[in-house]
């Protein structure tokens, strides 16, 4: 991520009502925490979406992931969530968590393409509109 790019993940997070609408504080400087990361994809020089995530000893979060509408369905939250993958087993993480919109049908049916399950839910954990989360969970080792 280079400077000045904070414009276009929040232009991003607008055109994704159902992701949460968060970025870290300070979104062109690397995130405050070492175990903190965020990826961007990029297309002809433009930020297509990103994946911001963290990890605290062997489990690992993912915090949001967003894809402009125009480039959805072209690989790009995939190229991410592998890339995310990749960089949580060489730092040894074995659970990967996540929350999701219970009415978000594509996004937990992308989920479980890539392996996770349903672990539990979080009643009203969402707002603009109320909703609970469903916390999905994928196992990185054995």
């Amino acid at each position: 991520m280079r400077p000045g790019d904070a414009p276009r993940l929040k232009e991003i997070l607008r055109w994704s009502p159902e992701a949460v609408d968060w970025l870290p504080p300070a979104p062109t400087a690397p995130t405050s925490e070492a175990n903190d990361f965020l990826l961007v994809s990029e297309t002809l020089g433009e930020i297509t979406g990103f994946l911001l995530a963290r990890q605290a000893a062997d489990e690992a979060e993912i915090l949001n992931l967003a894809v402009h509408p125009a480039n959805r369905r072209a690989g790009t939250a995939t190229a991410l969530l592998n890339a995310a993958l990749e960089n949580f087993r060489t730092r040894n993480a074995s659970r990967l968590f996540l929350e999701v919109r219970e009415s978000n049908a594509p996004a937990i049916a992308f989920y479980q393409k890539h392996a996770f399950r349903q672990v539990g839910r979080r009643p009203n954990y969402y707002r603009q509109p109320d909703e609970a989360a469903l916390i999905l969970e994928r196992k990185l080792t054995g």
